[in-house]
């Protein structure tokens, strides 16, 4: 069985797509670097991990300028708690090496794709928007609109829809603000990209639309009237569409240089329509993998990751009958193969989610190019 990622993208794959079923397997993130390691070797230039776009920025610097020390870039360059994983810190050291003494168009580059956004919490707007105000060089107070972070930052802002300052008059003048700032982004490129650089123009887009986005995800926060599984859905629908918008974006800027690898948890990833459900919560939305391979076709590319048994989450065997058992069968601690014909089998259930481990079903599997399987999570990151 073939396990060379390559064999499973074609000509025209311009965004690779490397799922988890979980973030708590160690195992995922170390195949992923032995599998970057290969795509670089074939021409990939780039990868987009699941981590803020505007603090993946100090990992970019990092790697490519040496920029900061490895500990303060794990520290700061990553959300969601990802820069104490191993497998990152062994990535972000080998994109180091990798590009010591290469020229620029050969270097391979650290992107993120996500919102600066945890479960329960979305930062304030405010300096997001004040660094474009200062890149354009605009006489604009945006503190006065914006008011103390803290009443952007608290949890009740995202948890409760009465309490969220996304439907307040100042943050609807935000928004026109920061639109009319884009907008001057663009009128003013040839001057700012003269008097600053290409790079700093476009990082300053890179900001701002953080900034727009997050007003767009505390709006979202303010719908009021929605049941528990609807307000849900509701953000991480929005959270997705922005991943969706932040990939399309990195692409624009890496397409001279070569595909990208993109990681994160297959319900971002996969072709298809993603659901949650937990107790009383019936969640449902369309991923970033979803919008993006409808937009791009052929052009993009998903790889499922599965998973048998792990001692991180102390999931054991999985039931014979289910998608993941009859992948078992097939030998080594990890391989790439082509995935199970939905319907062919049944979905776990030898689960809960305390273990974080969300198990193959027919949805995740139907458009997936490829599949990751993880028989033995220990046996893998050995």
């Amino acid at each position: 069985m073939s396990q060379d990622i390559g064999d499973f993208r074609t000509p025209s794959c311009e965004l690779l797509a490397l799922g988890e079923p979980t973030h708590q397997e160690p195992a995922f993130g170390l195949v992923r670097n032995r599998l970057f390691a290969r795509l670089v070797a074939q021409g990939f230039r780039s990868i987009a991990l699941e981590t803020d776009r505007v603090a993946a920025l100090a990992v970019d610097d990092h790697v490519r300028h040496g920029v900061g020390t490895l500990d303060a870039v794990l520290a700061e360059g990553f959300t969601h708690g990802f820069g104490a994983h191993r497998a990152n810190r062994e990535l972000v050291a080998w994109m180091g090496e990798f590009n010591r003494d290469r020229e620029a168009g050969e270097q391979v580059a650290c992107h993120g794709f996500d919102l600066p956004t945890e479960n329960t919490t979305a930062p304030s707007p405010r300096r997001y928007l004040e660094h474009a105000r200062d890149f354009l060089r605009l006489d604009l107070d945006v503190a006065a609109l914006t008011g103390e972070d803290e009443r952007w930052e608290r949890e009740e802002a995202i948890l409760d829809a009465a309490a969220s300052p996304g439907a307040t008059p100042e943050a609807e003048r935000l928004r026109r603000t920061a639109d009319d700032l884009l907008n001057q982004l663009y009128v003013r490129a040839p001057d700012l990209i003269a008097a600053t650089s290409h790079a700093e123009w476009l990082r300053a887009g890179v900001r701002l639309r953080a900034g727009i986005g997050l007003l767009r995800y505390h709006a979202q926060a303010a719908v009021q009237g929605l049941g528990a599984s609807a307000r849900i859905s509701g953000l991480i629908r929005m959270r997705d569409a922005l991943m969706a918008q932040n990939l399309l974006d990195i692409r624009a800027v890496e397409a001279r240089r070569g595909p990208t690898l993109v990681f994160a948890h297959n319900r971002h990833l996969q072709r298809n329509p993603s659901a949650w459900s937990q107790g009383e919560l019936d969640c449902g939305w369309n991923g970033a993998g979803h919008i993006v391979g409808s937009l791009l076709g052929e052009r993009y590319a998903f790889v499922a990751g599965s998973l048998g048994r792990s001692a991180a989450l102390g999931l054991g065997e999985p039931t014979p009958g289910t998608y993941e058992a009859r992948l078992q069968t097939g030998g080594g601690a990890w391989r790439l193969t082509a995935p199970p014909v939905p319907g062919t089998a049944r979905t776990r259930t030898d689960t809960t989610p305390r273990q974080g481990y969300f198990p193959l079903d027919p949805e995740t599997l139907d458009g997936a190019a490829a599949l990751l399987h993880i028989a033995d999570g220990a046996a893998a990151a050995g």
